[in-house]
């Protein structure tokens, strides 16, 4: 009984790892279309929070927190953030930045 689970703990732990890098290439392809919708250069994109919560729709979820880095001129960098639930882009936060 006790291997049974063990094995389903080991199947949730690498679920959750396998889903979390889902969530991760969905993020990375909001900030590229953020970027190229902005004419912006993309610099880089990190997971700053992630964890189990209820979504919006009611349903248990995974709610992430992204921080990506753009520059406008190639000289200042500037850092947004994008929320997500699941795969689901749901805010992002873009501050001032020179347009140029």
């Amino acid at each position: 009984m006790i291997t049974l689970w063990l094995f389903i703990l080991i199947g949730a732990v690498i679920a959750f790892f396998w889903f979390g890098r889902q969530i991760a290439e969905a993020a990375q392809q909001h900030a590229v279309g953020q970027a190229e919708k902005l004419n912006v250069q993309l610099l880089s994109v990190a997971c700053v929070k992630r964890r189990l919560a209820v979504l919006s729709n009611g349903r248990l979820g995974i709610k992430s927190q992204f921080a990506f880095e753009f520059s406008s001129d190639q000289q200042s960098a500037y850092t947004g953030t994008m929320h997500l639930e699941n795969l689901r882009l749901k805010k992002m936060d873009i501050p001032p930045h020179r347009i140029g």
